[in-house]
């Protein structure tokens, strides 16, 4: 087995399966947390299944091709084209879905006052039906004639042909569905950065019902350190993606079979690190999480302390004589005991009937 394939089944299967746990460990922060539950949640939510999906179908097909060293597929094969369908309808909703989470994020923190009038829950509902539609369209194109799907046995997995031949497709589904998105998230980023920046420089006070507290700068600033670090890891998974793409359909030459191998891991990387991204750049969620941490300690110590007592009492019937105060009898002398009882029966029977 060649080293890009060694290396691809070593990458993509934790990422599989990490994708699979975290989207499931959001999925159930989500559902027992009331408060996550909000008229913006499907955003996340929808993003969160994405993922999961991506995780659980188009990967673990990816990993079969390898293992089992399939090389190519036929042209109008069913399987390559609903997995490569699949896979470009996936990670389109999920840049999308992050995008408008991002903004949903920015609308809340720039705009608080009018916040609940911007982002309803009819509205929301409206750009996931949109954003599906638009992702529906883009995926469907290569069935319509522009564009094609294809196997590619370095990234072994089925995808849209980003040759010279369908330039055209590429450049619009390339620079509109994942390099727009990507730059008006870290643009947004860079704002709310800013804003906490000058926030910090010039002090708040937060209030309640009951007093006005003073926030330190350090608060700030470690927000903004996980948002710069979210912008980082956007563009570390994307931009050699769309780079070596856009030089592919312009040059028309292939990059190395391990670069390939790399830059389609990033790609896919993404579908395990949105969650952590989805946690770490938003308070309740992670507010959330720790919640959950500490049900679930709760949970573990009672069952740990009736696990231990069920052994000290096992002890106890096993080691009587361990407990002050109590007499412990063994088996020899109950046999004893038991001899003795009946001589005294037997000597009492025969004394009874000699007196008759």
């Amino acid at each position: 087995m060649q080293i890009n394939a060694v290396l691809y089944v070593t990458l993509m299967i934790p990422t599989s399966i990490g994708s699979v746990l975290a989207n499931i460990l959001l999925l159930l922060i989500f559902a027992y947390n009331l408060k996550l539950q909000t008229e913006t949640s499907a955003l996340t939510l929808n993003l969160c299944i994405c993922d999961l999906l991506l995780g659980l179908t188009v990967i673990p097909f990816g990993v079969h091709n390898n293992l089992f060293g399939i090389t190519n597929y036929a042209k109008d094969s069913f399987v390559c084209q609903s997995t490569a369908f699949f896979y470009m309808l996936l990670q389109l909703a999920s840049v999308h879905s992050l995008t408008w989470s991002t903004i949903d994020k920015f609308t809340e923190i720039c705009f608080p006052l009018h916040y609940f009038q911007l982002f309803t829950k009819k509205r929301t509902w409206s750009i996931l039906c949109l954003l599906w539609i638009y992702c529906l369209i883009n995926a469907s194109f290569p069935f319509l004639g522009f564009g094609s799907y294809k196997y590619n046995e370095r990234k072994f997995i089925c995808v849209p042909n980003l040759q010279q031949s369908s330039k055209g497709y590429g450049v619009v589904l390339i620079a509109i569905g994942v390099l727009t998105p990507i730059l008006i998230m870290c643009s947004l980023y860079i704002y709310i950065v800013k804003i906490a920046r000058n926030q910090a420089l010039r002090g708040a006070f937060v209030c309640n019902d009951q007093h006005c507290y003073y926030v330190p700068a350090n608060n700030y600033f470690r927000r903004t350190i996980v948002l710069i670090s979210t912008a980082m890891c956007l563009l570390f998974c994307w931009m050699p993606y769309i780079t070596i793409s856009f030089y592919e359909m312009f040059t028309g030459t292939n990059i190395a079979p391990l670069t390939d191998v790399i830059v389609t891991w990033l790609v896919l990387f993404t579908s395990a690190l949105n969650p952590w991204v989805t946690i770490m750049s938003q308070k309740k969620y992670r507010k959330a999480l720790r919640e959950s941490w500490k049900k679930l300690k709760v949970f573990q110590n009672p069952i740990r302390n009736t696990l231990s007592s069920s052994k000290e009492i096992n002890f106890n019937l096993k080691s009587p004589t361990l407990l002050p105060g109590r007499v412990t009898l063994t088996s020899s002398d109950m046999k004893h005991d038991w001899q003795k009882n009946k001589k005294a029966k037997v000597t009492s029977a025969t004394a009874a009937s000699r007196k008759g």
